[in-house]
């Protein structure tokens, strides 16, 4: 699907300040964005933003970060962000391919991924956001016991997710292959726009939560 361009999507982001600019330079020092030594979040392509913003406004005391690569998306969130200012979520357009030179060791406290591009070619693999590749690139910012949290309606992508955490030596938490018919893991949850639209279909959502595997 081709992106669709919105003209005034970058002038937007660059204006607000809402919207992180030159994220390298705030390596390391991420909590003077938020004022507070509070737990940094991040969800990577938050698309129109409805998950994060939910969950920054019910947990005050975790600071939040929404990512996306393309000024035009998210464009979307910021609108409806500036109509509800959160003090603990700030936005950034940036490629998750280059978060270890946006964040120090440690400074991640949990990663969401929600309905990530499956990219269904097999030359392409390496692109998806839970392959070994991202895998190394998240173990290079969380704190020790940090957390992935990973949703989606695409079977085959959840199968090579598995596939990778295992290959990759990390832990699997927790996993479903039906979110909303599991009472554990569905407490709690917050939907996403994507995520209610194929659950409406009758998609089932699979979810899995990953931690390292820290030797003691």
């Amino acid at each position: 699907m081709r992106l669709r361009n919105i003209p005034a999507a970058a002038p937007a982001v660059e204006a607000s300040d809402l919207c992180i600019k030159d994220a390298a330079s705030h390596k390391g020092h991420w909590n003077e964005i938020f004022g507070n030594d509070h737990p940094i979040r991040i969800e990577i392509g938050m698309g129109k933003g409805r998950f994060i913003m939910d969950l920054a406004a019910r947990n005050p005391d975790i600071n939040y970060l929404g990512m996306e690569r393309y000024e035009s998306v998210l464009y979307r969130g910021l609108q409806k962000l500036e109509e509800n200012p959160l003090p603990n979520l700030r936005l950034l357009c940036e490629d998750a391919a280059l978060l270890p030179d946006f964040f120090e060791k440690g400074e991640l406290d949990r990663i969401y991924l929600n309905f990530s591009d499956p990219w269904p070619k097999d030359r392409h693999a390496k692109r998806r956001l839970t392959s070994r590749q991202f895998l190394e690139r998240y173990d290079k910012v969380l704190k020790g016991d940090g957390q992935i949290e990973f949703k989606t309606d695409n079977v085959g992508l959840f199968d090579f997710s598995l596939e990778e955490i295992d290959a990759a030596g990390w832990n699997l938490d927790a996993f479903t292959r039906d979110l909303h018919h599991d009472t554990a893991m569905n407490e709690g949850n917050i939907m996403t726009e994507y995520e209610e639209k194929f659950s409406s279909r009758g998609n089932p959502i699979c979810k899995l939560i990953t931690s390292r595997n820290i030797p003691l």
